[in-house]
């Protein structure tokens, strides 16, 4: 397994969603996510990097609003 594959696998796992979901919440194509989890072509490592952050951002913020509105 390519470290792309892994990469996006893990990221689609944090998030909960399936490959579809996933593909409209960051708008790539079905087919190219597809692509990148068998491994037939790489993500470029800045899209990567992209996802993890933008995910890590929204996690963080969904779990700050949770803990406002719980006090």
């Amino acid at each position: 397994m390519t470290e792309c594959q892994q990469k996006i696998k893990e990221l689609r796992e944090i998030t909960g969603m399936n490959r579809r979901q996933f593909c409209e919440a960051f708008e790539i194509p079905y087919r190219t996510v597809t692509e990148w989890e068998r491994g037939t072509r790489n993500a470029p490592k800045y899209v990567l990097k992209f996802m993890e952050y933008y995910i890590q951002n929204e996690k963080v913020k969904k779990e700050n609003e949770q803990e406002a509105s719980e006090n």
